[in-house]
């Protein structure tokens, strides 16, 4: 797949949004406890691609510590990941030292015209500026390729993510109340799309093309610790400092021990794919 990158190693010119970068300072505590992906996401994926992974030259576009990227080559794909943060980078090139990786954002794509079958968001599209991340992914799609993004969300129907997600919501609009906006702190009751995620009307899908829609849920069981450990490597929190993202995370355990007593938690959660056809 041609590409006109300098070497990863190098900072590279970009324009991620400084939060954006905000997970590089918990890079390890991001890859080991944020959640998979399912089988039946890529399932889904290639469904609505009309074509398998299998062989696919696929970019993985804010690929964070490749958690996608991995289930992408694991499914036979081609894939080069693409990532702005030098440390999330560097968990990736740890983790995944044999997949390629050019460090670069969705807003300007380091790859020639058309070299791409399938180009992937994996909880990152709402860090690109959509009116340049879509004409580029458009440039670099072949004929028929196609865009892919998506997003887990926990599931708000489930009583305790309900719970947590309006503990959420009362912490961010008291702690910093400039954060509590529809993309930032809200839980599900306000529809928001902070740790818990949002509806994919919410996230800001580029004009003038159209998307495909489907919703995969799933669950995993981990231990509270985990739990925790994802929660608190979202953007809202690591922005903060380390002192109150603490006090509301110690907070939350003894609500999460009373209601999870063997120290398991199940977390459930709805994947939101949108894809689109070049």
């Amino acid at each position: 797949m041609a590409t006109t990158h300098t070497p990863d190693p190098s900072p590279p010119p970009h324009s991620a949004p400084p939060r954006a970068l905000s997970f590089d300072r918990a890079a390890a505590q991001y890859g080991a406890a944020r959640p998979g992906y399912p089988d039946a996401l890529l399932d889904a994926v290639e469904e609505l691609a009309g074509r398998p992974l299998r062989g696919a030259r696929a970019l993985d576009v804010g690929a964070g510590t490749g958690i996608s990227t991995r289930r992408l080559r694991d499914r036979g794909a081609v894939v080069v990941a693409v990532e702005p943060g030098p440390g999330m980078a560097a968990e990736l090139r740890r983790t995944l030292p044999d997949v390629p990786l050019v460090r670069g954002d969705g807003n300007s794509l380091p790859f020639a015209d058309a070299s791409a079958d399938l180009i992937t968001y994996a909880q990152s599209w709402h860090w690109t500026d959509s009116a340049r991340a879509a004409p580029e992914a458009m440039r670099v799609l072949r004929p028929g390729g196609a865009l892919a993004l998506w997003w887990n969300v926990a599931d708000p129907d489930v009583g305790w993510i309900a719970e947590q997600g309006e503990r959420l919501l009362g912490f961010f609009t008291a702690e910093v109340p400039e954060l509590a906006g529809p993309r930032v702190a809200a839980g599900p009751a306000a529809g928001g799309t902070g740790a818990h995620g949002s509806p994919v009307s919410a996230r800001d899908l580029p004009a003038g093309l159209t998307f495909v829609h489907r919703r995969v849920p799933w669950t995993r069981s981990v231990p509270l610790d985990t739990h925790l450990a994802n929660l608190g490597s979202h953007s809202a929190f690591l922005v903060l400092g380390d002192e109150p993202a603490s006090r509301f995370l110690s907070e939350e355990r003894e609500h999460l021990a009373r209601r999870f007593p063997d120290g398991v938690v199940e977390e459930t959660y709805v994947v939101e794919l949108s894809v689109t056809i070049r």
